[in-house]
């Protein structure tokens, strides 16, 4: 459960300050809510989004430096719209929109996600 937890707070701090940086103006308060005050089912997507990065850069090695910083974001972003729809029977067409359509505040956040991840596992 632990090694759970730390990945979904790494992702969860990882988008955070990738809002802070990104976002134009002021973000939604729950765009920055702190990890403990996060949702159940969002902590659990968080976490599996993480695991499944970081499978993903294991298994690729070498070849994930090969990845485009878009290719970086838009596999984090598919990532999670798949735990959406595993958590949310009917989610808003915002939460699940294709890469085209996400605010570019959004693409930059999911690729610093992504890049966060790399430098954990590089550690």
């Amino acid at each position: 459960m632990a090694k759970v937890e730390n990945g979904g707070r790494i992702f969860r701090e990882a988008w955070i300050e990738g809002v802070r940086k990104h976002y134009p103006g002021d973000p939604k308060s729950s765009y920055v809510t702190p990890w403990d005050d996060t949702p159940d089912w969002e902590r659990a997507a968080a976490a599996s989004v993480f695991e499944l990065v970081r499978a993903f850069i294991e298994t690729t090695g070498d070849g994930v430096k090969k990845l485009s910083r878009e290719n970086k974001g838009r596999y984090v972003a598919l990532c999670w719209t798949a735990l959406i729809f595993k958590h949310i029977a009917d989610p808003k067409p915002a939460y699940v929109a294709d890469w085209e359509d996400l605010p570019q505040w959004q693409r930059e956040t999911d690729a610093d996600i992504f890049e966060r991840i790399e430098d954990y596992r590089a550690a």
